[in-house]
């Protein structure tokens, strides 16, 4: 008789298990499932474990593993017994496994559900995070089978293993028996495991960034023998930086009498490289960089920047000649920037790497930048550094990064590194594409709570390679999402530099009151103009004349400042010509220390064809560039601080709500060549402003005691029974929406005119009469729907209307509904996206939102605050709130409605789509017409899922 453990596997190989991992220190290991074929490796692995680790595991001293041991760790059903293992470079360098129980604490299988789980982690890799990583991946796999509950034996010597179980948030019970503590814990996740999920992810990726940016030693690989060529030109660029870390030339063709190339020493092969190399920039053809990434690999090397074209932007074989340079990579335990790069640059001055095509080193600043178009990283990088032809100023870059094809590090990862990083005051970023909109957004929201986010959104799709679902949101849908998540969306590079360069030098305004005031009344008309164009709230424009001096400047500058309905001020300067008129620097002196006195509020300038006040400002002696530098660890050979906690909001720079404290560095002040740059940079910082308020009380995700979670679940499992993916009929959709307190009013179909007749009687009049046909469904201005029909008579007569007029009633679907309070008809809209995750939409039905696109949007969860913003911000709002001495509708039942809605999806991901259309809002009260509900079975992953990479 077969047990339990010898029978076959029942399953096949979930593939859908492996997966990529970050570890605490920044690299790589890949999970996945034990099989038949790992014995060896097993073995292997089990040897390299030290006496005590092994005890740990087995309660007494145990070692080397049997046969039956072997045969009993690497023969898994996949569904009561099963194994994952996390390997480096192929190799095994941790196990976990659980194996369900039943309530007597014996082998069983489902329904039980509970399990036994154990781990083993090589003690080279313990401190890792590899334990926390597959404690993760097995909670996963295990709900996935049914399993909610895991239990653990530990000895109480073994303080690791048990931080391992209590650190990670579930909900658990502790208790000590014979010996040994057994700790049981739930296995849904909770808002602790959640935010201690999401907190090691960060420090996780921060880290790998951070390996990358912030490297000991670099190696070029691929140098020419000769002057000239990508490789021999990235060497140069690092050299002459001053990178502060040994630097190395590698070409396998060198000679082997030669050992300096332009004064760095050369090398064969990354291998005889005595010493640690940290990271590795390959420029070599792509047929021959799996080579160098093995020799890398096999060296220790911690990160690569790939610089070599011929990947996934030169078609189907390039794909997969990425997809296998990513594998490779990560087998070893590397992250990779790139392939197809323009490079990495690190201003810091105990760094400063310049790893790029740049040929020169930009200012250093505190800007991080991000592009993945190498075109595009030129430009903003030319931008920002050059004094004239546009923004100009000494404001310069803290860490840049063009990621190419971004195969494996992409922008989700550098902000999270920039989220905390003590350089890095505003991030600007240039994105083709958003890869994981749904990780975006969130990690957007968390970064933009701390920090300026200003991004350029292109239309591109997905990355080539990256086996990500794809959005089926509309672009202007997902732009709306970032805005809500607190990013500062432009739609151009100028814009992005613009709103950049204000973020990165002057505090966030308290509001959109506006004073203007220059030496020209037709530039301050046009600054007021564009000002109300943009929402702000200007105040009549002073003109000082053309013949202002500086002391004019100065004066009214401080009174505007110190006005307390001002919230900020736009400068206008045209040139002047006169004895008395002001020099670009004692202008600059002027407006410098008059805006010093008031830190809190921002001050811009307005310039017209007078690039020598935008350098003057720059360079101010009241900003003191130098004491900046110094203050940035310039002198003394600073270095940054390990990537731990996060600052507090108090240790974050001075912004209008936290003014710069006495004796702080007086902030630059932006200059700009035309006012509608300048007021475009401003109305951003102001909107930005606004929401970082509302961010710091986003509300709460109310409850309602009449919801019925669970009995909706039981109705959605029997519905789903019948096929994988359905639109439910409507009996079945008012019983779940029912469910959550949303009541459809009731509509009975009417395919004779008798039948009408008799669902009126039954509903009571007056009744409406409606065409459901799906080409003539909420189309009341074709003729489909007849309104309060008062008796029989008029009933009768409109039936025969609608027949006449658009044919046979098969073909019409006809349905009689009771009558609704008069009000403003609306829709409201929820859906599942396989990228973005699960989206409210609310707008006015009919043309606005059919014809106009004036819908709103929101990610679900969506608090109390979000649901009230959400009514609020359609342009069509104002039909909700008495336009032009209309009756104001019921906009609070309006927001329950929505909240509730956005509870069903949040509490059921089956529920892939909900439509509610109309919702005629009324007086008082809301009705809702009519409604559609599809399911389909939920993801094996979502969101709330253990930590990956990106597949390939």
């Amino acid at each position: 008789m077969q047990t339990p453990a010898d029978r076959q596997d029942r399953h096949e190989y979930p593939a859908h298990w492996e997966a990529d991992v970050v570890l605490r220190d920044g690299g790589t290991a890949r999970v996945r499932p034990i099989t038949v074929d790992d014995a060896d490796r097993l073995v292997s692995f089990y040897e390299q474990v030290s006496d005590e680790s092994k005890y740990y595991r087995f309660f007494a001293p145990y070692p080397r593993l049997s046969a039956k041991d072997v045969h009993r760790f690497t023969h898994h059903d996949f569904v009561d017994r099963v194994g994952l293992a996390a390997t480096i470079g192929g190799e095994f360098i941790a196990t976990v496994r659980y194996d369900r129980i039943g309530p007597d604490g014996m082998p069983a299988s489902a329904p039980a559900d509970e399990a036994e789980v154990a781990f083993l982690v090589q003690d080279a890799h313990q401190g890792r995070g590899v334990a926390s990583a597959l404690l993760e991946h097995i909670a996963a796999v295990a709900r996935e089978r049914g399993i909610r509950r895991f239990a653990a034996e530990v000895l109480p010597a073994n303080t690791k293993m048990i931080k391992v179980f209590t650190d990670a948030g579930y909900t658990q019970k502790r208790s000590f028996e014979d010996g040994v503590v057994r700790l049981e814990f739930d296995l849904e996740p909770t808002d602790r495991s959640v935010a201690v999920q999401r907190a090691r992810e960060q420090r996780a990726e921060a880290r790998s960034v951070r390996r990358l940016l912030a490297p000991g030693s670099v190696a070029v690989v691929g140098v020419g023998r000769a002057p000239g060529g990508v490789g021999r030109g990235v060497l140069g660029n690092i050299r002459d930086a001053g990178y502060t870390g040994p630097l190395h030339a590698v070409n396998k063709a060198f000679p082997d009498h030669l050992k300096e190339v332009d004064g760095v020493p050369a090398y064969r092969s990354v291998r005889d490289i005595e010493g640690p190399v940290d990271l590795a920039v390959v420029a070599v053809p792509a047929e021959h960089v799996p080579a160098v990434v093995a020799e890398c690999g096999e060296h220790g090397v911690q990160g690569l920047v790939v610089l070599s074209a011929g990947y996934a932007e030169s078609g189907p074989e390039g794909r997969e000649r990425q997809r296998a340079l990513v594998q490779l990579a990560r087998a070893y335990g590397m992250r990779i920037i790139g392939p197809n790069a323009f490079g990495v640059i690190n201003t810091a001055p105990d760094v400063r790497l310049n790893a790029s095509l740049a040929p020169e080193m930009p200012r250093p600043g505190r800007i991080g930048l991000f592009a993945q178009s190498g075109a595009i990283g030129i430009a903003l990088l030319s931008r920002l550094h050059r004094r004239g032809g546009g923004v100009t100023g000494v404001t310069g870059v803290s860490t840049f990064v063009s990621s190419g094809n971004r195969a494996d590090v992409s922008g989700n990862d550098v902000i999270q590194y920039w989220y905390d990083d003590p350089e890095t005051d505003v991030v600007l970023m240039y994105l083709e594409s958003l890869g994981n909109p749904r990780k975006f957004t969130r990690l957007a929201r968390r970064t933009a709570a701390a920090k300026p986010l200003v991004v350029v959104q292109g239309a591109g799709s997905a990355p080539q390679g990256h086996a990500v679902r794809a959005t089926r949101l509309p672009h202007a849908t997902v732009s709306a999402l970032l805005r809500q998540a607190g990013v500062i969306r432009v739609d151009t590079i100028t814009e992005l530099v613009d709103a950049g360069l204000l973020l990165a030098r002057q505090p966030l305004p308290a509001g959109p009151r506006v004073a203007i005031l220059g030496n020209s009344e037709s530039l301050g008309v046009l600054t007021y103009d564009r000002c109300l164009a943009e929402g702000l709230r200007p105040a009549p424009p002073v003109d000082l004349t053309t013949g202002a001096t500086a002391e004019d400047f100065h004066r009214a500058l401080s009174r505007a400042l110190a006005d307390e309905t001002c919230d900020a001020v736009v400068v206008t300067a045209i040139p002047a010509i006169g004895e008395g008129s002001p020099g670009d620097a004692e202008l600059a002196e002027a407006l410098s220390s008059a805006a010093a006195l008031v830190p809190g509020k921002p001050v811009l300038v307005v310039h017209v064809e007078l690039g020598g006040l935008a350098e003057a400002l720059s360079a101010a002696t009241s900003t003191a560039p130098q004491a900046a530098a110094k203050a940035h660890g310039a002198e003394g050979g600073a270095h940054l601080p390990p990537l731990e906690e996060p600052r507090s909001p108090a240790e974050r720079p001075p912004t209008a709500e936290t003014a710069a404290p006495e004796g702080a560095e007086p902030r630059l002040i932006p200059a700009y060549p035309a006012a509608e740059r300048a007021v475009r940079a401003l109305a951003e910082a102001v909107k930005y402003a606004q929401w970082r308020r509302e961010a710091a009380d986003p509300g709460k995700v109310p409850e309602y005691e009449d919801i019925d979670e669970k009995g909706a679940a039981e109705l959605i499992e029997g519905l789903l029974q019948r096929g994988e993916g359905l639109t439910i009929g409507e009996a079945e959709t008012c019983e779940l929406l029912g469910k959550y307190g949303i009541r459809v009013r009731r509509a009975l179909p009417a395919l004779t005119p008798d039948a009408a007749v008799e669902a009126a009687r039954t509903l009571g009049y007056p009744v409406a009469l409606k065409a459901t046909a799906p080409h003539l469904r909420h189309r009341a201005d074709l003729g489909g729907v007849r309104l309060d029909l008062a008796d029989e008579e008029q009933l009768r007569r409109s039936y025969a209307e609608l027949t006449g007029l658009f044919g046979e009633p098969e073909g019409l679907r006809p349905v009689v509904q009771g009558m609704a309070p008069r009000g403003v008809d609306t829709v409201v809209r929820a859906v599942i996206d396989p990228a973005a995750g699960a989206v409210l939409s609310f707008g006015l039905a009919g043309a606005a939102s059919q014809l106009l696109g004036d819908m709103a949007h929101r990610l679900v969860p969506v608090t109390d605050r979000e649901a009230t913003s959400l009514v609020r911000s359609i342009r069509t709002a104002p039909l909700l709130f008495g336009w032009r001495g209309s009756t104001p509708v019921d906009t609070p039942a309006l927001e329950e409605l929505l909240l509730r809605v956005s509870r069903l999806v949040d509490d059921h991901p089956e529920v892939v789509a909900v439509t509610l259309e109309p919702v005629v809002v009324a007086q008082h009260g809301v009705s809702v017409l009519g409604a559609t509900v599809r399911l389909a079975p939920p993801p094996a992953r979502d969101d709330l899922g253990p930590r990956t990479l990106p597949a390939y």
